[in-house]
């Protein structure tokens, strides 16, 4: 049997205002030919289909329609678990709908813990697959909070309500296995920061459970899982080095950061219980390219560009000695008859030297949030021993919002 493991796909995500709606659906009709080329018999997505919890129309519409095209494909099962950027209850709306044609989609916790546990079944009705369907973990699922509690109180309870969750859906897997015979191999999902996990500045991978308190170690998850499909984090890596632990990360770059990664999807055969992984690289739908020096450097990129008859958006930094106010004109006309656009432009120079002249000078359009409550902090003196607290506070707060359910009643 032959898996595909993909996550994070956040379609609607504009970069600069820009709308990328070409990209995914390119990305998404070369996914479904490589579901046809390498005859996979089952999808899973790892949360993160949308990057909002209200995505419009365009966004729901390359998701919905994909999703028809699949079902019409070879492929037998798609399982779809929600991401903190996916809204619950959006996502499993049509979910009855959607189960007759194979899909699957968990949006939330439940009470019946079993609905998270999908025995998946062949042509002919026989099991083939266990999955443990599980979704975005949000704080108030797995933590009861009570007053009084310390950082560390929290941190211990929401790494107990990680692991216990996740032992109590593979206990409950691992006996629907042994019941089947114990050869059907067992798959988990999740959408979760993990420990030495790797990320990106400005990748927009949010702080998940309280500012990042539970990091999940390998040691974390069940000895049944025979393979775990991550999303969350938009770098394609291995979790602990392990091969059948595994983020298969963003399938287009989120942000200049991601320019020069390379992306893939997973694959997964397994033959009984035992999990062969190989990665399947993501072609590059829109190239991206970040130029940084003085401004022969950044012309000279330019030019060289236009020679290869490029079609990249650009980000420029300059950082060149000269002053250089015209610097968007400059650019504007060494792009002008070609296929590039320039989405950002950052003039170093000039920013310096403002700063020199006016101390303190701090727009909010270049500080994070938690930066500028640290800066609230600043204003108002708060005592450095009591600063841990405050901005662990802060962050519960914000996390509270972020994982609000919008659509729901």
């Amino acid at each position: 049997m032959r898996i595909l493991h993909t996550s994070d796909w956040h379609i609607g995500r504009k970069l600069y205002r820009r709308k990328r709606y070409d990209e995914f659906d390119a990305f998404l009709n070369w996914l479904e030919g490589t579901i046809h080329r390498k005859e996979v018999d089952a999808l899973l997505v790892s949360g993160d289909v949308f990057d909002t919890s209200t995505p419009g129309n365009r966004a729901q519409e390359l998701y919905y329609r994909f999703l028809c095209r699949v079902a019409a494909s070879p492929c037998r099962h798609v399982v779809v678990t929600a991401g903190n950027h996916d809204s619950p209850t959006f996502l499993t709306a049509p979910s009855e709908i959607l189960r007759t044609l194979n899909v699957h989609v968990i949006g939330s916790i439940t009470e019946n813990i079993s609905d998270e546990v999908l025995v998946l079944k062949d042509h002919n009705g026989i099991p083939e697959l266990i999955i443990c369907s599980v979704p975005y973990l949000r704080d108030r699922d797995i933590r009861k909070v009570e007053a009084g509690e310390s950082i560390d109180d929290k941190k211990r309870k929401i790494m107990d309500g990680i692991q216990g969750h996740y032992s109590a859906v593979c206990s409950l897997a691992d006996e629907k296995c042994q019941e089947l015979g114990g050869s059907i191999p067992i798959v988990a999902m999740g959408h979760l920061f993990t420990t030495g996990a790797r990320t990106i500045d400005g990748d927009g991978v949010r702080e998940l459970y309280v500012g990042s308190l539970a990091h999940v170690g390998s040691e974390m998850f069940p000895e049944c899982i025979d393979y775990l499909a991550l999303g969350h984090l938009h770098i394609p890596q291995k979790v602990a080095g392990l091969e059948t632990m595994r983020y298969s990360g963003s399938p287009i770059p989120m942000g200049f950061g991601e320019a020069s990664q390379e992306k893939s999807i997973c694959l997964i055969d397994f033959s009984s219980r035992k999990a062969e992984v190989s990665l399947e690289k993501v072609p590059v739908f829109q190239q991206l390219e970040r130029i940084r020096g003085n401004w022969d450097e950044i012309s000279g990129r330019i030019l060289q560009l236009s020679r290869m008859d490029s079609s990249a958006w650009l980000q420029v930094e300059y950082n060149g000695s000269e002053l250089m106010g015209d610097l968007q004109n400059r650019l504007n006309e060494a792009v002008s008859s070609t296929n590039m656009e320039i989405l950002r432009v950052t003039n170093l120079r000039v920013m310096n030297h403002v700063l020199d002249m006016v101390q303190d000078v701090t727009t909010l359009d270049n500080l994070s949030a938690g930066e500028v409550f640290e800066k609230r902090m600043d204003a108002a003196e708060v005592p450095e021993e009591q600063r841990r607290d405050l901005v662990h506070t802060y962050r519960e707060a914000i996390n509270s919002l972020v994982e609000e359910d919008t659509q729901k009643e």
